[in-house]
C-alpha cells in the first residue's frame, strides 16, 4: 500500500521546509482517501508517534501563536497507516523504529537549538581571536560529533526494531493464512 509517492512526499518536505500547522496534514491525506481526524492526529501525537509541535508567533498585535509540525510528521503518518494497512496495532507500532525515531528526530532538534544558541553567543561575545577561532572550532567539533551520534543512535534503532517488526508481520501473515 502506498499512500503517498516518494515524489510527493518531496514536494511536501521543500514547500514545508519550516513546518506546517496540523490542519494543512490533515488536508493532504484527505485526497487519498486516507481517514485521519484531528483527534486521531492529537492520539499519535500523544502515543509519541508524531513530535510536538512548536509555538510559532504570527505577524501583527494580538494575533497569538500557531502551532507548526516539522514536516516530517507526514512521512510518519504515512508510514503509520501503511503499517495499520498490513494489520499492526498502534502498540505494535508504538514499538517499530517510528516511535524511537521521533524520540531521536526531537533530541536531533534540540541539539539544534542548542548549538545555534552557542553559535549566537559566540557571534555576540567579544573574545580574542585565538580564543574565538578555538571556541568556534570546538563547537564545529561538537556539532559533527553530535550529528555522528544522531546517526549511530539511528542505526542502531533499526537494527533492534526491524527483527520486532519482522516478527510481527511474520506472525500476522501466518494467522491470515
Amino acid at each position: 500500500m502506498e499512500i503517498l509517492r516518494p515524489e510527493e512526499l518531496a514536494r511536501i518536505e521543500r514547500d514545508y521546509a519550516t513546518g506546517l500547522p496540523a490542519r494543512v496534514i490533515l488536508e493532504i491525506f484527505r485526497p487519498h482517501g486516507v481517514r485521519l481526524s484531528e483527534a486521531t492526529f492529537r492520539k499519535y501525537v500523544q502515543a509519541g508517534l508524531l513530535p510536538r509541535s512548536r509555538r510559532v508567533g504570527r505577524k501583527g498585535k494580538h494575533r497569538g501563536s500557531t502551532g507548526l509540525y516539522p514536516v516530517d510528521s507526514v512521512r510518519r503518518i504515512n508510514a503509520i497507516k501503511k503499517m495499520m494497512a498490513q494489520g499492526l496495532t498502534l502498540e505494535e507500532i508504538r514499538r517499530s523504529f517510528v516511535f524511537f525515531k521521533n524520540q531521536i528526530d526531537q533530541v536531533e532538534r534540540e541539539l539544534d537549538e542548542v548549538f545555534a544558541g552557542f553559535e549566537t553567543e559566540l557571534s555576540g561575545k567579544q573574545f580574542g581571536s585565538r580564543h574565538k577561532r578555538a571556541l568556534v572550532s570546538e563547537l564545529s567539533q561538537l556539532r559533527h560529533r553530535a550529528e555522528a551520534l544522531v546517526r549511530a543512535v539511528s542505526r542502531f534503532g533499526s537494527a533492534v526494531t526491524a527483527r520486532v517488526n519482522d516478527d510481527i508481520t511474520q506472525q500476522k501473515t501466518r494467522a491470515v493464512s
